[in-house]
């Protein structure tokens, strides 16, 4: 069994075939996973908020959707991933607190999804599954052999996607 790379809260990490990452509890926040078939290499960032452009503070660039894809495109190419070959998975973006204001600003989750889907369109990387929304927290793990993402929830079971 390979060992299994750990993707910290406001984390990103790339490995190299054969292996695997995995983050756990996301619950607002998104797991963003990249996959090259060719070189099987994988990249996945643990991001928490859409945008590093409204936060004062924003120097883990990991934290934030978009800094965080374009500083896992940047370790993938450095590593010899082929960018034009990449595929995405994305997991997490919950809804973990009923909110009773209806505010907009407070759905974290969903404005992450969003934020994620329209950074890797605008980077033409296609999103092959997403495994998004819900109000329950994500566990993730990421394969390198096949792409496979192993989702563990608690009360909604383990898929692969």
């Amino acid at each position: 069994m390979i060992g299994m790379t750990k993707v910290g809260m406001a984390d990103l990490k790339v490995v190299k075939h054969p292996g695997s990452l995995t983050t756990l509890g996301l619950g607002s926040c998104i797991g963003i996973c990249l996959y090259d078939p060719s070189t099987k290499m994988i990249g996945m960032a643990h991001i928490m908020l859409p945008s590093s452009k409204t936060i004062k503070n924003n120097s883990n660039t990991a934290k934030f959707a978009d800094t965080a894809i374009v500083e896992l495109l940047n370790g993938m190419k450095k590593e010899g991933a082929n960018l034009k070959r990449l595929v995405s998975k994305i997991a997490g973006g919950s809804q973990m607190f009923k909110f009773t204001s209806g505010n907009d600003m407070m759905k974290i989750g969903q404005r992450n999804a969003e934020a994620v889907r329209m950074i890797l369109k605008s980077h033409k990387i296609p999103i092959l599954a997403d495994d998004t929304g819900g109000n329950f927290g994500r566990t993730i793990e990421f394969y390198s052999e096949t792409g496979t993402l192993l989702i563990k929830t608690i009360g909604h079971g383990v898929k692969e996607i």
